[in-house]
């Protein structure tokens, strides 16, 4: 908890006078030695602005270019990890895609281990309160750490490694769940500070400008992630757990088609009787396939999901001397939840549309809402901070240069924290069908895609569309 600093008296002995740039060299200097994200980058402006031209890239189709424009300064492991990683998969680069989506991993894993919460570095930490949250080591959202993992997940299966992806999907539920509770903790500890400094009422003004996301479950879970997991586990012949996270990317998006689908089959094969008569009220009856077909799933990402844009809002503060004074505060918000709808796909001749599995611009839009109390309390508290230090050096000059000096850099530092994987797509749907052996044409975008159905057997095929570019991944889930 920070507490509020009383003003001493100035004196006026001359030789114990402080100069306002020496004054405001030492607090600095103080203040910003244990800050682990220092850089002109995150000191004087923010994450969006930095990742503005690969954002841009990755939502052309420009893979390429897009990993070659990604910052030389890296926000740190975890955020820098995660975004190459991402596009260096869209660019065609496996090796360099695992690579830093490990680094992430790792360093993810140690900041959990550690105990590393978001409030405790940031309310706590003086180079944020005096600077920005830029400062603060970037704590991934739990949406964040389910895609890492999924894309880990991915690496392998390109690798044609089922029990290393397999591991990915099992880490991935055992991540977000450890960092859910984690994020509880930061929650309490957080309204106990607003509490305390007695800004509960500020807070809760800068919360009312942010949209509720409602109660969609599919804010905070990934259908997505639990379907693919839910292949690989019936791929391995694990039926129980393919039924469980069929189940729960069912209840994620209980309108979807094919995922109900997925869940009448297995209940078919394990004889659930009960629960397939409960499936088949409200999705209609089920017709196992043919033993010659084979299975074709098509898991469709799309677009790209949005950067953080910031607004400043007005905030009114009592100071230490009871006087009350206006304020602006800098905090990130998004533009928008909204997606386009799932693009179709020619299958054999065929017109088909995905049904939409994820919608990514939801799930940041909650995570930014979950995050929002605690960035709230920090910025209300710098504001605070900041204006105590700017009226402490203008008492000891009176040529108002302190002053002067301090307000020029508090202009200048308050920055707001756009910082999110922002490389990720807009949104994910999923195709599946059963077809007869042999080969098989998939159009998309203007590209063929010759794939192999075997009976028995499922064909996967993952494709990523961004502008009108798309690239793609395609396996044989058994027989890989």
């Amino acid at each position: 908890m920070i507490a509020y600093i009383k003003r001493a008296r100035p004196r006026r002995n001359r030789a114990l006078f402080i100069s306002p740039a020496k004054l405001l060299v030492v607090c600095l200097s103080a203040s910003l030695a244990g800050c682990a994200n220092l850089s002109a980058q995150s000191l004087f402006s923010h994450y969006s602005a930095a990742l503005q031209a690969p954002h841009t890239l990755t939502a052309a189709g420009e893979y390429q270019q897009a990993l070659d424009e990604l910052p030389d300064t890296p926000d740190g492991d975890i955020l820098d990890g995660m975004e190459k990683g991402r596009i260096a998969l869209l660019a065609g680069d496996p090796a360099l895609s695992k690579e830093a989506l490990e680094k992430a991993d790792n360093a993810a894993t140690e900041q959990q281990n550690a105990a590393i919460i978001q409030l405790s570095n940031g309310v706590n930490q003086l180079g944020a309160l005096v600077t920005n949250d830029n400062m603060i080591d970037y704590v991934p959202a739990d949406y964040e750490l389910g895609f890492l993992h999924l894309y880990l997940t991915l690496n392998y299966l390109q690798q044609h490694d089922l029990q290393g992806a397999l591991v990915e999907v099992r880490r991935a539920n055992l991540v977000q769940e450890r960092a859910r509770k984690i994020r509880e903790r930061e929650l309490e500890d957080v309204q106990q500070t607003a509490t305390q400094n007695g800004i509960s009422e500020n807070v809760g003004a800068v919360l009312s400008r942010y949209p509720d996301v409602g109660s969609k479950l599919g804010t905070v879970q990934n259908a997505y992630l639990f379907y693919l997991s839910a292949l690989l586990y019936e791929a391995e012949g694990n039926l129980n757990s393919a039924f469980i996270d069929y189940s729960r990317a069912l209840a994620v998006e209980p309108e979807n088609r094919y995922v109900a689908y997925a869940v009448m089959r297995i209940a078919y094969r394990q004889g659930r009787g009960d629960a397939l008569a409960m499936l088949e009220k409200k999705y209609g009856n089920y017709q196992p396939p043919g033993k010659d077909k084979g299975q074709l799933v098509i898991l469709n990402e799309q677009g790209i999901v949005n950067a953080r844009a910031f607004w400043r809002l007005p905030l009114w503060l009592t100071d230490s001397r009871g006087y009350v004074e206006s304020h602006t505060v800098a905090l990130p918000y998004y533009p928008s939840m909204s997606v386009g709808a799932q693009k179709a796909l020619v299958v054999q001749g065929s017109l088909v549309k995905p049904a939409e599995l994820v919608n990514v611009n939801r799930m940041a839009q909650k995570a930014l809402n979950e995050a929002m109390p605690s960035m709230a309390v920090r910025q209300i508290l710098r504001v605070v901070a900041k204006n105590e230090m700017r009226k402490s050096l203008a008492e000891q000059d009176e040529s108002g240069i302190g002053s002067l000096v301090v307000s020029i850099f508090n202009a200048l530092s308050e920055q707001p924290d756009t910082r999110s994987w922002q490389t990720l797509p807009e949104s994910v749907g999923i195709f599946s069908g059963y077809y007869s052996k042999g080969p098989l044409s998939v159009q998309a975008e203007g590209q063929y895609i010759n794939v192999t159905i075997e009976p028995g057997q499922t064909t996967l095929l993952w494709v990523s569309r961004q502008g009108n570019k798309l690239v793609h991944w395609k396996g044989i889930l058994g027989g890989i």
